[in-house]
Order: structure tokens, then sequence, then C-alpha cells
């Protein structure tokens, strides 16, 4: 049997003097796969245990309930849970820029937090498990867990929206929280459109492209997928067999004999819109007098972050409105608003939610909003009628409840006079195929649809069509005492990483140590085989004993001596009229730039928005090779470039001259673009062939990123430097 380490901020089980088990819907949905799977549970215990019970309270919860308790103090909850988590992310994921506060102590306390989780992991994990990591309070853990065990399969499901990356760009620390996430095997999300919006966050913070399903970065695949959170199927359909529900229905049927009922079950919370929820129930009970007696409205809100300021200030708000509207609204015969700020009994709930002849569920912003689902499944024969906010991820499902805009006070009105005068028949057509949708996409079905997505997944990177991958004969080779060997190495995305600005992309310590060495080797020429401009290469490698190659091959420098003209023959009369078009470009395309080399044009649009920028260059492309069909120049889309250049000047002419003239007895060539491929196209037993990175290609090896190159040229290094 499987196992799945499932991993959540809070344990489902309440710790004191007896150990009391919850039942949410993450509960029923874990539960129902346990028949399948051997489940585990690790999660904070909801409040400080004294060091000296943590032992005894560990020993417990593996004994009765097989879970792992993380322990924290009360000011690393504050930081951790209250601060960075419920102060800083979770408004921003709700679109509410103005509440989002940050601190840096809050940062490295989440941080610290996040690296517990993992350690409780690790300590039970073993290789191949299935780790199922919950929610926004966690977002660092999937990519602590893949670092630490690569074996692990690491699933990742956020229950809250995801925003537009305008929004979630906003957070402080949003690259590092990126990152986190997409070390997960698997992200889900709600909807789509959170997927969408994570989507664009990952192109535009850590300029990775993606398909529609799947994100490709260093070496390896993230899945991404829609998983819409079910109710708890088996729990409702118990209750609403119970005679204690029917008890209490027969109950409210004759409290609210003569009544309307209109139901609002929601957290306390400023993303539910309680205060314009009232600004439509005032203006509804103002604007139809008519319908005041006969219509009560119960508004069950749950306590929420009792002792957040912001809270505070929410309840005396609802709470104050609710007084006026009351003092003004109420007769001998009827109080319009029933409030409660506090929870109700299930039975009871259930009971409310199939009396009631309407539910308002109005968040501002929802991951889902299970009360919808719910409020469906609990409706009969006589159904009511669902009034639900477009901007609840529920809306995705529920697709015959009568959606509002939340924001239109008017719209919402509407609506509910709408709900309370609609008949029996259309209620029903409305309700009826919701509710067979609820009732077979449960919570168990939810987390089946994800584990057998996740049990599925490669936890190893995949390996790249058509191509090798190094192995220790091809070290071997290029290791060999005795012969003449060469390296042909390409500089950006090779060398160094890509970087938004290409100035920045300087050699590390380490690269300069690396050259250094090699460059000692009689046996051993390199060459560094660049797009840059000579005064670049110049600059950062002169000091090095090696072969510079600019622009291509437009000029060399070898090792002593001044930097030439490769071919002083080369016609470049073609630029004046392309200058023009790249120009036009750069003036329509905000954030990009033409670079004018002395053997080619570069339209450079990295610092463009990534999804305009890469449609703007298929434009350029296509206008391009329409303007230079006969002019003798080459067009190279690459990495977020565009560039015009001589067909007299590549890569791999260079590459040809220096090993025929040196007969070398094993080159290695090594590049990550389009520019490369000339090299690539040169064809010999001694030439060995290295792609750097994702695309198609014609070498016969691949390694993931520069980070990888770099470590095989650290083996060459390491390995003659013992010879």
């Amino acid at each position: 049997m499987e196992r799945v380490i499932n991993v959540s901020n809070r344990l489902p089980i309440k710790v004191g003097a007896q150990l009391t088990k919850s039942s949410g819907g993450l509960v029923s949905a874990l539960e129902g796969i346990r028949d399948r799977y051997d489940l585990h549970w690790i999660g904070w215990t909801g409040a400080e245990i004294e060091a000296s019970q943590r032992q005894q309270v560990t020993q417990r919860l593996s004994d009765e309930y097989g879970a792992v308790p993380v322990f924290m103090t009360e000011h690393e909850a504050e930081s951790y849970y209250l601060g960075f988590s419920n102060a800083s992310i979770w408004p921003l994921l709700h679109y509410m820029q103005s509440y989002a506060d940050y601190q840096d102590d809050w940062f490295d306390t989440y941080v610290a937090i996040n690296e517990r989780f993992a350690e409780a992991v690790l300590s039970c994990a073993k290789d191949g498990d299935m780790v199922w990591v919950h929610d926004y309070h966690l977002m660092l853990l999937p990519s602590m867990l893949k670092q630490a065990n690569t074996s692990l399969r690491v699933g990742f499901f956020l229950h809250t929206p995801f925003p537009s990356y305008e929004v979630f760009r906003c957070h402080p620390r949003r690259e590092a929280l990126i990152r986190g996430l997409i070390g997960a095997d698997l992200i889900g999300f709600h909807t789509f459109g959170y997927l969408r919006h994570f989507r664009s966050a990952v192109m535009r913070l850590l300029e990775l492209e993606s398909d529609i399903d799947v994100i490709a970065h260093d070496g390896r695949e993230t899945r991404i997928g829609v998983y819409p959170i079910g109710i708890n199927g088996p729990g409702f359909k118990q209750m609403l067999d119970s005679e204690q529900y029917r008890e209490q229905l027969a109950s409210y049927k004759k409290l609210y004999e003569d009544k309307r009922l209109v139901l609002n079950v929601e957290r306390m919370d400023y993303t539910k819109g309680i205060p314009r929820k009232l600004a439509a129930i005032e203006e509804f009970l103002e604007s139809h007098p008519d319908l005041r007696e006969s219509t009560t409205f119960v508004i069950i809100a749950v306590p929420s972050r009792q002792g957040v300021d912001r809270y505070q200030k929410l309840i005396e708000e609802v709470e104050l409105a609710i007084g006026r509207i009351n003092g003004r609204y109420s007769t001998v015969t009827n109080t319009p608003i029933h409030f409660i700020h506090g929870s109700v009994a299930f039975h009871e709930l259930c009971a409310l939610y199939t009396r009631a002849d309407v539910a308002m569920v109005t968040p501002l912003i929802d991951g889902m909003n299970l009360v919808a689902k719910e409020y469906i499944a609990c409706q009969g024969d006589d159904p009511g009628v669902l009034i639900l906010s477009e901007f609840a991820g529920a809306a995705q499902e529920l697709f015959s409840a009568t959606q509002v805009n939340p924001y239109n006070v008017h719209e919402v009105v509407d609506a509910l006079k709408a709900a309370l005068l609609m008949g029996r028949e259309e209620r029903r057509a409305a309700i009826e195929p919701m509710k067979e949708r609820v009732t077979k996409q449960d919570a168990v079905w939810w987390a089946n649809q994800f584990i057998t997505d996740l049990a599925q997944v490669s936890p190893t990177p995949a390996a790249a069509p058509s191509n090798q991958k190094l192995s220790g004969d091809v070290l071997k080779r290029l290791t060999e005492a005795d012969t003449r060997k060469a390296l042909f190495l390409d500089y950006d995305g090779t060398l160094v990483d890509i970087v938004r600005n290409p100035e920045q992309a300087v050699p590390t310590k380490q690269l300069h140590t690396m050259l250094a060495t090699l460059a000692k080797r009689d046996d051993l020429d390199v060459y560094v085989v660049s797009g840059r401009a000579p005064e670049f290469l110049e600059q950062h490698l002169g000091h090095h004993p090696v072969t510079l190659v600019a622009e291509h091959g437009y000029t060399v420098r070898e090792p002593g001596e001044s930097w030439r003209l490769y071919n002083d023959s080369v016609d470049l009369s073609w630029k004046q009229r392309v200058r023009p078009i790249l120009d036009l470009y750069a003036a329509t395309t905000p954030g990009s730039s033409v670079e004018e080399k002395r053997s080619a044009l570069v339209w450079h649009y990295r610092k463009a928005d990534p999804e305009f920028g890469r449609w703007k260059s298929g434009e350029l492309i296509g206008e391009l090779m329409e303007s230079i069909s006969n002019l003798p120049v080459e067009l190279h889309h690459g990495k977020k470039i565009v560039e015009v250049s001589s067909q007299q000047v590549n890569k791999g002419e260079v590459m040809r001259y220096y090993v025929s003239k040196n007969d070398y007895a094993v080159v290695l060539a090594a590049g990550d673009d389009q520019t490369d491929e000339n090299m690539f196209a040169l064809r010999s037993p001694n030439i060995i062939t290295v792609k750097v990175g994702p695309g198609d290609t014609a070498a016969a090896y691949r390694v993931s990123s520069p980070a990888r190159f770099g470590e095989f040229l650290d083996l060459i290094t390491e390995e003659i430097s013992s010879q």
C-alpha cells in the first residue's frame, strides 16, 4: 500500500487532556482514501505545548492517530500564522492589497517554521512516498522537500484564490514564494482562473515559460491542474437521514411558518463582504415594503481571528449596521435580521439549509465557498434559490445559480426579490443539476483525483528527447592524458545564467577559478564563443589565457594577442535597411531596445511584458523574413532576442577553422540557443556537442541548465588537476 503524508498547517486533532479528532471537509476527504493508501498526517498542534510535555504528546498522537506534531512557541505562532500567513499573504491572495502588511521578522519565522515542517516530513518519509502539502501557510515547503529528497512525490494544493500577477507582485517576497511552490511535482487550484494567474506570475517573476498544464524548470517538470474541492458528502448524507435532523427541520418550519427565510452563513472575514451584504439587505427592506413583514434574514457569522485588530473593527461595523437596520425596520411581529456571531450545531445547520427559501452567498472573493455546495446538497423536493457571487470559486461549477456581482448592491437586491418570488418548477430546474454534481463530486472524489494524478507524476527529471545525458565515458575522453583537446563554450545561458539585465551576467568566482585551472593545461585549449561585444569579454575574461570569440565570430582575440576581424571582407551594408524596422518595434514595445553590434543588430525584449514581447517578436520575425530575403543575413530568434547578423559570420565557421588548424583529438562544443547550432552541425567522431537547457537541437547530449553544465566542467577540472 502506497504511503501518503498529508501536511497541513494544523492537525485535525484537538490536543488537551483527551485527543479529539475534528470532522472537517479535508478530514473526511482523506478518510475516504484511507482504504487505498497508508495515510499519515503532519501539522501544528494549534497552541503552544510546554517543552516538558512534547514527547508525551508526540507519542500519544503517533499511537492513537499516526500523526506527527509540529510544535511552535506563542511568539512563533504570532509571527508565522497571524503575521506572515494571515496579515501578509492572505490579503494579497484575496485582492486586498491595502490590508496586507509585511515585516522581515515575520518572513524569517515563516521560513523557520516551513523548515520545521520539512524536518518533520523527512523524519518519517520513505523514498518514493507521496507528500501532499496544503495551503498558503506552507508555500516554501515543496522546494525544501525536493531539495532534501528528490524521490519524494510532492503535491501542493492552494485552498484560496491565486490572484493576478499585478496583485501578487506587490508582495516583498514574491519570488521566494513562487520558487517554493514550483518545487512541487503537482500544484492544484480550485479553478482554471487561479491556475492561469499562477502561470502568469511564474512567467513574469521567474521568466519561465509554461504550457497549460506543466512548467519546465531546473531540468524537471511541475504539473499544474484544476481540482475543485467538494463537500463532506458522506457526512451530509448521514445527517440528512437522521432523526435529529428531521426533528430540527420540523422545528424550524414551525418557527418560520409564515416567513420567507434568507440564510447567510460565513466566517467573520473581510473577504466575505458582510457590510456590502447588509447594504443590499437594507436597500431591499427600503425599496420593497410589501416584503418586509414576511422576510427574515438569518446571518450566522463564525468568529475568526478575534485577536486581530482589523477583525475586531469588522465585527463592530457589522454589529452597528445590524442594530441600525433592525432598529429602523423591525415591527412588533418581525425583526428583519437574526444575527448569530458564533457556530451552530451540524444538525441545526443542515435543517436551516433545507428550510431556507434563499441562500445569499456573496463573498467579495473566495477560493471555493463550500457553503454554496452544502446548501445545494440539503435541498429537497421544494428547493430554495442560491444567490451566488460570481467571485466565488464555486461559481465556475454551480452554473444554474443566480449569480451576482456583490459590488453591485442594486443587482443583489433585484436578484433577492426575484429569488423570493420564483416558482417551484423554476427553482427545481436550477437546483437539480447542481445537486447531482455536488453529490457526486464531493471531497472524497476531489482527494482521489489529486492523489491519483500525483501518483502518476515521475519524481525524477524527464529525459530530454533524442539527447543523451553526459556520461563518464565523455568525461574520460575529455580528460585523457597525452591528447590535445579543446572546449568551445558559449557564454550566456551556458557558462552563466541568463538574467533580466545582461550587464549583470558577469562570471562567478567559481567560473574564474575553473577557467584559470583549465587554461594551465598545455594539452587543452579553451574558447569562449559568444554573441557578446569584445569590450564585455575583454573586461570580464580578458585576463585568462583563453581564446575569446565575440559577436558570434566577427572578432577574435587569441591569448596574448590583440583583437582582430576573423573575416575582414564581411558585407555590412544591410544594416541601414534593417535598423529602422527594429527601431519601430522598440518604439512600440515598452521595455524593448535595439543593440547595434559591429556585425549584427539585436532587438532585446527581456524587459518587456513576457506575453506582449513574445507576440511582438513573432510579428517582427514575420516582417523581417519578408524584408531581408534578398540580403546576405541570417535571422536568429534567441532567448528574449531577435538578432539579424551576417551570413558570413557564425560560431560554426570559427570553430571549424580552429579545429582543422590544431588537429584536436577531442572537441567539446556547448551552447544554449539557435546561434550555437552552427557548432553542433559540425559532424566528426571527435566532436562532442552539448545543448544546455530545453529546445530542439542537433546536439548529441543535453544538460538541463548552466548550473548542471558547470558541475560537469567542475568534474573535468578536478580530474585534470589530479593528473
